[in-house]
Parts: structure tokens; sequence; C-alpha cells
């Protein structure tokens, strides 16, 4: 989504305000206050705490109060104001990829000095299957191709509430399943397709590792970013971190009513909630990494607690100083860039030399 002239002016102003804040030593501590204490043992970065300070007075991350079409204005906002900036060395070109429903959009990334055919990764963004679009992570997918050394194609999958569940999971499955049906076209390798997202595209990265088992082309890996794998929100790490660590209570739940609608029972279906799947058998090499400050991240370690009690190869990783969202917040964290990068690299051997 491209920013207005509007937006753009509130992003400059937004940066110059943290900018001035973050140089005045003693208003940053005074800021920050209660989120310098550790909480289970563990201490949020002090950058991503001063970060969430200025999101007290800016009230960005809170999107409850605009329709969907303004909350995606909104979130592209906010990522440009702590993303990275975005790497060169990289061609970028839009595609399209066949959908049961039609085309779907999507972006492909293809790094210098990248012979084909190569390793890929499938991307799903996040954002909650509402926000989020192919801007929002087009920072992120160059870093990924650029550092991972591999091919992206980042799915731009129907959004809700125009597209309710099952869309966004029908169009990501259809995207993998394309991708993998026409590798040689795309210069990709179909032995070494990832699929891979944050936080609502993990959701959808773990649904189609489900749902392509069997065939004759699935993913080789699964990389999870802080994953939404159980919508009935039951796990201690909800209550712990249900407010002031940038994905709150209130945000969960007008995500959820946005794309699963108003009956509990949705919640429950393993198409939205992977985890409660009667069997993880047969899915993916998984790679999932968590965050510390996450209400999510207890999901993700009990998934990989699953599949490792199914016999599939798992590692988890949680980026314990993190908060939910963080592989996009590189700009004003240089922690975030680093644990960035880490994962980056890490999810980048595993599907070009195997999982070990």
């Amino acid at each position: 989504m491209l920013l207005s002239p509007l937006a753009r002016a509130r992003v400059k102003v937004a940066r110059t305000l943290a900018d001035a804040i973050r140089s005045s030593k003693g208003f940053s501590a005074r800021l920050v206050g209660w989120r310098a204490r550790s909480v289970e043992g563990c201490t949020v970065d002090p950058d991503v705490a001063l970060m969430l300070a200025l999101d007290d007075l800016m009230k960005s991350s809170d999107l409850r109060r605009f329709a969907p079409p303004e909350a995606r204005a909104r979130l592209a906002e906010s990522v440009c104001m702590v993303e990275i900036p975005r790497l060169e060395g990289v061609a970028v070109s839009d595609v399209r990829l066949r959908g049961d429903a039609g085309p779907i959009p999507a972006r492909k990334y293809v790094p210098e000095g990248l012979a084909a055919p190569s390793p890929c990764v499938v991307f799903y963004h996040g954002g909650g299957f509402v926000t989020g679009d192919l801007d929002t992570h087009d920072t992120f997918c160059r870093q990924l191709a650029v550092e991972g050394h591999v091919r992206v194609i980042a799915v731009d999958y129907r959004l809700a509430p125009e597209h309710r569940f099952p869309a966004a999971v029908d169009d990501g499955v259809a995207a993998f399943r394309d991708v993998a049906a026409r590798a040689a076209d795309f210069g990709v390798d179909p032995a070494r397709i990832a699929v891979m997202g944050d936080s609502a595209g993990g959701n959808l990265s773990a649904v189609v590792s489900l749902k392509t088992r069997g065939e004759t082309h699935r993913p080789a890996l699964q990389v999870l970013l802080y994953p939404a794998l159980d919508a009935t929100c039951a796990h201690r790490s909800h209550a712990v971190f249900a407010n002031g660590w940038m994905l709150t209570k209130g945000m969960i739940d007008w995500y959820y009513e946005h794309y699963l609608g108003p009956d509990p029972a949705t919640r429950r279906n393993v198409d939205a909630s992977p985890l409660l799947a009667p069997s993880v058998e047969g899915a993916p090499p998984a790679l999932v990494f968590t965050a510390g400050f996450d209400p999510l991240r207890d999901e993700g370690v009990a998934y990989v607690e699953r599949l490792t009690a199914a016999g599939v190869p798992a590692r988890h990783a949680c980026h314990e100083s993190m908060i939910h969202g963080f592989v996009l917040t590189g700009g004003v964290a240089p922690a975030c860039r680093e644990e960035t990068s880490r994962i980056v690299r890490e999810a980048s051997a595993a599907l070009r030399d195997g999982f070990s």
C-alpha cells in the first residue's frame, strides 16, 4: 500500500519526535518506566521498550477505532516508521499466481548472482488476516532474499472482512501449489521450497504445510515467525502479555472477529487453529521463532511440542527480549535487526543444506 502525502508527513513527524526523545536519556528512561522491569525472568530490549512507550503516546498500534481499509493504511504508516532501509541487490517484479477464486497477486524477489534453479521461500505476510500486504513486508522480503540468498515469492492473499475465512487459506494453499507446479518458470528448485510467514502468515504457513501432506509437491520446510496457531487464545501467555506489549488482547479479538466471524466454533476449525489438528504427522520440518513478550508465545511452543511428539523434526528459538512483530522493527531497535538476520540465516541454511 503506497502512503498518501499526509501519511508520509505523519511518518516524518513521528520519526523526528522519536529521534528527539531517544536523544534525551533521562526522558527516555522515564518514558520506559515499568517496562524496564523483568517479567518471568526476562527483560525487554531497551530500544524496544522505548518504542512501546512512544506507541503509548501515539496510539499507532491500536487499530480498533478504524474501519479495516483505514486500519490497513495506518499499519502501513507504522511499518514505515520502524523498518530498516530497503536493501539493494535484488530484482523485484510483480507476478500472478493461479487461485480457485481468480489470480492471486504476488511479488518475486531474486537476489543478484543467484542462479536458477534455486531454493525458494513462499512468504505469507502478517497482519491478523485483516491488514498487511506486499508493501508492508517488502523490506523484510528484500532482506530475506539478499541475506538468505534465496528466491522469495510473497503472496497477497485475500483479506477479511471483505473475504472471511477460509479465503486466506484457499489462496495460501493455491499459491504454494502453483509455485511448485510452475517451479521451472520461476527459476525454483521444486525440492527446496519453504513456506514462511509472520503472525497470521505463520498460521497460513502451518496450515499449508498440513493441507499439502501426501501431495507430490509439499513444502520442504516451514518457518513460523511468532505464529498465530490457536484462535481459542487459551494459553497462559495471552493473559501474561494481554496489554502493553504492542499486540494486545483487544487487537487479537478484533482481528479474529473480522476473520472468523461471530461463531465461536469457527475458532476451533483446524484450518484456523492448526495447533488443534487431530494429527500433525507427516508435516514438513519446522523452524519456529517466538518472542518473549508476545501473547502468542506459548502457541508456538506448544506447536513445536506437538510436532516433535509426532516425529516431525522441529526446532524452536524464543527471542526473549523481543515483542510480536520484531522482524519489521529493525530500523529503531538494532537488536531486532540482528535477531532478524539470525533467523534469515538459519532458515536459509535449513532450506539450502537440509534440516539437522
